[in-house]
């Protein structure tokens, strides 16, 4: 059964289910001998692939495989899905939750590994230091 997706829905189930997360890995074969990975990805139960399918079609990139036990992910690895695709997508429509700052963190490294900064050590300390960010403060319960 296919459902037509809207938009403030995808944004609401991003905030809730979605990650904005960029890897850095010990890579030998590269120059500075590390890569820089960054990666959209949403994790639902395995009953819910049929939603991780609607959301592949909705933004029109990304793969649907396992994770761990009984999760599956809509991941999106490609830089040009994710700079086509998913960044204008969630500039034009705003993240409620704190994850409306990973994914500015995230729109920052992807703009780097455009201009090439990520082959640069000095670039990828920056990287670094944007994806390790200052820690949220705690919510202090009222």
């Amino acid at each position: 059964m296919s459902v037509k997706l809207e938009t403030h829905w995808v944004v609401g189930f991003t905030d809730g289910h979605g990650c904005f997360h960029v890897a850095i890995n010990r890579h030998p074969k590269m120059k500075i001998g590390y890569q820089v990975l960054p990666e959209f990805a949403i994790v639902l139960h395995k009953d819910d692939i049929q939603m991780l399918h609607e959301l592949k079609a909705f933004f029109g990139c990304g793969v649907v495989r396992p994770v761990q036990g009984d999760r599956l992910a809509l991941r999106v690895r490609s830089r040009r899905h994710l700079m086509r695709r998913i960044i204008p997508f969630f500039a034009q429509h705003k993240l409620k939750t704190s994850k409306g700052i990973d994914f500015i963190r995230f729109r920052k490294v992807l703009h780097m590994m455009e201009r090439r900064e990520h082959l640069s050590p000095t670039g990828l300390e920056t990287i670094r230091r944007i994806v390790e960010g200052p820690v949220r403060p705690e919510r202090s319960e009222e």
